[in-house]
This record gives structure tokens, sequence and C-alpha cells, in this order.
């Protein structure tokens, strides 16, 4: 890792990162929780020309002031161009035009649209880019390759045919902050970032699968040493193919691996306590990977992440005035937004004079795509009784079953 003057660091002999990491936010888009906070990437081409791609969110912008004018070394800044214009990465648009009122603004018809949109901008210099398009710098030449609703409808990906490189927007990105670790090489990504790179994948590009195929279809052939996402670690070498696997395997809906996640609710402890016999039961019948999430205390983006992750899931909640418990309610409303689908579900569910909540969680998953039912309903009334346990018993073994 080669440092310069500040905290831009050397990703080629050319190009720099000028990133940083927040660990202020508690919330994602005002929405995810990111314990862990996270990070924004910026980089910079020093070439003939110079080329900023995307700048960064309000969190990081003096680290990323300090960095640019630290990369460019009293050098002016030919070209911005604009991958994604989601505030995140867009924060600093408008002062680095005012700061170099020469820069050109790259970007393709709807990115000029958001940027009037957002910022009453329209930028004096501008370049205007197709599908295929490219620009010369002199040494590196960045052809365009656009990445509609990856996840955003402006969405651009830029290659750089000199060194092989793909910088990717958002995708393969992750929540939680580098800490010093620029590549997914230096650290353990299936310890310490998967889970968060699966829950971030899920939850802000899930629902766009058939888009992620589409660029990888027209990136098909294209070599890539390379790539530099605007959240979490660059990927390179090896590890590339790591992180497509898994892009793959997220993009058409297919489990990473055979498991059951148990997503519940519970008021008085009588709903957590079948959830938790279940758990048992399906360890003790081999099952090795078992997870439970309380939604009354997890975010539903959790469950999500873990979704995509199991080829089974499990809901158990309590009937709430006549309906689902909220909670559960919330987390089936982003199954359904994020478009969770071929997966095989089993549902539990609990009333103490009128248990609607099972019917309720069964018609909304059977909704979803290529759902699969597994085992009965489990059905309490108020409290599990004794004589219930064998039929508790079965579904764990159907469940254990299908996934033979």
């Amino acid at each position: 890792m080669a440092f310069t003057k500040d905290s831009e660091i050397k990703i080629k002999e050319d190009i720099f990162w000028i990133g940083g990491d927040d660990r202020t936010a508690g919330l994602f888009e005002g929405s995810f929780p990111i314990p862990e906070g996270v990070s924004y990437n910026s980089y910079v081409i020093l070439d003939e020309k110079t080329c900023l791609l995307d700048t960064c969110d309000i969190s990081i912008s003096a680290k990323f002031w300090r960095n640019l004018r630290h990369a460019l070394d009293g050098r002016k800044l030919d070209y911005l161009v604009i991958d994604h214009m989601e505030p995140d990465h867009g924060a600093a648009i408008v002062q680095v035009i005012e700061t170099y009122p020469d820069v050109i603004v790259v970007g393709n018809s709807k990115t000029f649209d958001m940027l009037d949109n957002f910022y009453q901008l329209k930028p004096a210099n501008k370049l205007e880019v197709k599908e295929g398009d490219v620009l010369c710098l002199g040494k590196h030449t960045l052809k365009f390759v656009f990445a509609v609703m990856v996840h955003w409808p402006e969405v651009m990906f830029v290659y750089d045919e000199k060194d092989r490189i793909l910088f990717s927007a958002d995708a393969f990105g992750t929540f939680k902050t580098l800490s010093g670790a620029l590549y997914s090489d230096e650290i353990d990504f299936d310890r310490d970032y998967l889970d968060e790179a699966r829950r971030y994948y899920a939850n802000i590009v899930g629902k766009y699968g058939s888009k992620v195929q589409a660029v990888f279809n027209k990136l098909e052939n294209v070599p890539i040493d390379m790539i530099c996402p605007l959240h979490g670690p660059i990927w390179r070498g090896e590890n590339i193919g790591y992180i497509m696997e898994k892009y793959i395997l997220w993009s058409t809906y297919e489990p990473e691996e055979k498991g059951v996640v148990i997503a519940y609710t519970s008021m008085y402890g009588n709903t957590a306590a079948v959830a938790d016999k279940l758990a048992l039961m399906l360890k003790a019948k081999g099952v090795e990977n078992v997870t439970m999430h309380d939604v009354t205390r997890v975010h539903p983006s959790y469950v999500v992440g873990d979704a995509f992750r199991f080829s089974n899931i499990v809901l158990a909640a309590p009937t709430y005035n006549n309906n689902l418990h909220p909670t559960m309610s919330a987390v089936l409303e982003d199954m359904e937004i994020m478009t969770v689908q071929n997966r095989k579900f089993s549902v539990i569910g609990n009333g103490s004079w009128a248990p609607q909540s099972p019917k309720i969680i069964e018609e909304r998953l059977s909704a979803m795509k290529n759902m699969t039912k597994v085992g009965e309903t489990f059905v309490i009334k108020s409290s599990m009784r004794p004589e219930q346990l064998p039929e508790l018993e079965k579904l764990a073994e159907d469940i254990v079953a299908s996934m033979q």
C-alpha cells in the first residue's frame, strides 16, 4: 500500500483512492443500521488529463478535500465522472465544480437530470456519454458501461482499458468501515465482512437481480484485474472471482448454502419458545446452519440478508389486533420489496382465540416468486401444549428432508 502526502493511497502508478470511513452515522439511507459504519470511496486518475471518479458523502467531505488536493498536487481537474448520483457520493459535486470551474462533468442524460433535481445545477461544461462511449485521458482510456437500476437508473460503470480496472459504482460494495484495510485480500472477508456485504446487496440491490445479470453479460469477455466500488474494500487478483461468484448467486436468487433462518416475534415469550425448540430440533437432526432473529429487536434488513443466504426460511409470529404482529409484517414487507424468491418456507403462528397470523404469513410468502412451502403450518393457541411436540418434530423432519 503506497501512501502519499495525506491519506490518499496509490492503487496504481497514477490512480489514487481518496475515500474515507464514517463511524458516526447510525443509519444508512435513513433506514439500515450500520453499527460498524461505512466507507465512501472516490478515485483520481492523474494522466495527461486528470479525472475524478465520483465525490463523497458530507460526513467525510473534509477528508475528501484534503486528499483530492494532495493527489492533484497543484494540477487542475479536467474531468469529473459521475457514476452514481446518490447524495452519499455526490455531496461534493457542487463544490468541485465551483472550485474547478473549467472541469468537464461526465455523465449520461439521466445523470444531468438528477443534477438539476438535487442541486438545481446545469453544468456549463459537460460531456454526455452513451453506452460504450470512451474518454481518452492519455495513457488511460475509460469506457462507459451502463448499469441501469443497479441500483438507480443513471448508474454507470467505468472500465479503464489500460489497467483493466472496473469502477463499479455501488455494485460489489459492503456496509462496514475499511479500518485501514483497503483491499479485500488484506482481511478475512468471510469472517469480518461477508454478512455485511450480503446484507448490503440484499437490501440495496437485491430486487434488481435481472439488471445485475444484464451488466454481467456486458462484461462477460472483459478482462478485469481490479474492481473499485464506492463502498467497501477494493477487489483484485483471485479475489475478483470470489465476489463475482457471490453476485451470481445473489442476483439469480440461488441460496449460498443449505441452512435455516428462523425469524420470530413474540409478545410474552410463547412464540419464541416454539422457535427455540424448533432450532434445537433442527440442530439435533444435523442441520449445521441455523440462525435466529428476534425481529422485535433486529432490523428487517438482517432477516432479508439471511433470506438471500439460506435455502430455508421459517417465520413465527403471534396474532395482533386480529392481524399479523407489526414487527413481522415489516419483515415480510421488506422481503416482498427486495423480491426474496426461490426459497423453501415454513410457518409458525400463534393466536389466543383467533390465530390469524399463520394464514397471513403463508399467504404473503406464497405470493412471492418460486416459494415452496415445507411441512404443515404449526399453530399454537397462547402456548404450546406437550402433545404438540410430535407435530413440531414432524415439521423439523420435513425441513431437514427438504434440504437433501
